[in-house]
């Protein structure tokens, strides 16, 4: 194999790598279902389910104030705190998406 040929061997590699990460980009949105709860539904730009993902919902301080995982249905749901919080997305590392409490509405 010459240089040359090597060399078009990597990028091609490097290429597909490349697209492959931008195709799994993690989308998750919440809104207040009006009822004391909010819901939150996952989910990646390459149409994969988010069912299984770990969501936690978090004080600002930090404190857990719940914890579970996308349902069958890429869903998570929970009751609304009564203080500042937001929602972590959490599909590893790279793939984290935080959504501050104060912008989920109805």
């Amino acid at each position: 194999m010459t240089v040359k040929s090597l060399s078009l061997l990597i990028l091609l590699l490097l290429a597909l790598t490349a697209a492959t990460a931008l195709a799994h980009t993690p989308l998750c949105s919440c809104y207040d279902n009006g009822d004391g709860t909010i819901t939150c539904e996952g989910g990646f730009s390459d149409g994969s389910s988010a069912s299984g993902v770990a969501v936690r919902v978090e004080a600002s301080d930090g404190t857990v104030l719940k914890a579970g995982r996308m349902d069958a249905d890429s869903e998570f749901q929970f009751d609304k705190p009564d203080s500042s919080y937001r929602v972590l997305f959490d599909a590893g590392p790279g793939h984290v998406i935080s959504i501050d409490g104060s912008s989920i509405v109805e």
